[in-house]
């Protein structure tokens, strides 16, 4: 690890600028006239002094680990010495490791929970097994960083797997940690399924959005929804409703279908189908945009089905 001159990793003034700034406003009379705004500045005021604070810690544990080695310098053959200096060295790479991937998650929306669609390919039980292999790798990996998983939408396979699955995965930088999973997965294997025990390719595709929060304005006129209820049916035949409260929305403009019959009413469900379907809404905008800027730049741009292709 090389000891870098960590002021320059980030605007120090203009961070504490920032900070005084928000306790400025947080002091204000009317502060706590718009709440949901207040929560704002007090949840971004947060993160700033979290930064700071790393970037105090850290720097004080590269110091510490500069004093070591100035100490093993003078004195090389000391065990306790060469003690200290491993253990200030593994804590100084932790911190700065740590900072760096969090400095790497300050896209717009990363802090936002995520939206996380599996889509098998065409292949029939072996895609759908490969489906549900993924949703299998999502789900631990979330459970593993502390993220609250939900299942908002679950369609069967028809003799194994699953046809599609939506999860809603909530924690900090959710969506920064996933975004970079959006593309199509591919299994190489000898499948299971095959007497013959020959070797097949599997396809999946995984979309990952934001879930987005009042602030981004996404328009979702009435007379664009079409509504469809129909029974849950839940993963292995748990939790199926057997009232019709899953609700299916039909944006008619674009053709985009979202379902949710993770909650436990129809007005529930369709609260979740907004925000998913204002997510895709947004998603559709940010593509279009994306393309347009290609076509000026002369780039070749693929953001459908083979985009970021991983193979396993």
């Amino acid at each position: 690890m090389k000891l870098v001159n960590l002021g320059g990793l980030f605007d120090l003034d203009a961070l504490e600028e920032k900070i005084a700034e928000n306790e400025a406003r947080m002091a204000e009379p009317g502060f706590w006239d718009d709440q949901e705004k207040a929560q704002e500045v007090i949840a971004e005021n947060n993160d700033l002094k979290a930064k700071f604070e790393t970037f105090h810690e850290l720097a004080e544990s590269i110091s510490d680990l500069e004093v070591s080695l100035e100490l093993l310098q003078e004195i090389p053959d000391d065990e306790e010495l060469q003690a200290d200096l491993e253990e200030n060295y593994q804590h100084a790479e932790k911190l700065l490791q740590s900072y760096q991937l969090n400095m790497l998650l300050s896209e717009k929306y990363d802090k936002n929970n995520a939206i996380l669609e599996i889509h098998p390919g065409a292949g029939g039980t072996e895609s759908q097994d490969w489906g549900s292999m993924l949703l299998r790798m999502y789900t631990r990996w979330a459970s593993q960083h502390d993220f609250k998983v939900e299942t908002v939408d679950y369609q069967p396979g028809d003799d194994a797997g699953i046809k599609s699955v939506t999860l809603m995965i909530e924690g900090k930088n959710a969506y920064g940690y996933l975004r970079s999973e959006r593309g199509v997965h591919r299994l190489v294997r000898i499948s299971p399924f095959d007497s013959a025990g020959r070797r097949h390719t599997s396809f999946a595709s995984v979309n990952v959005m934001p879930e987005l929060d009042d602030s981004v304005e996404v328009e979702l006129r009435p007379e664009d929804i079409k509504m469809e209820v129909f029974r849950a049916s839940g993963a292995g035949g748990q939790h199926i409703n057997k009232t019709s409260s899953a609700v299916r929305l039909i944006h008619i403009p674009t053709g985009i279908v979202v379902s949710s019959q993770a909650q436990r009413s129809q007005f529930q469900n369709r609260a979740t189908a907004e925000n998913m379907l204002r997510a895709k809404l947004y998603q559709l905008e940010m593509e279009e945009k994306e393309k347009q800027r290609a076509a000026i730049q002369g780039e070749q741009l693929d953001i459908g089905w083979g985009s970021q292709i991983r193979s396993y």
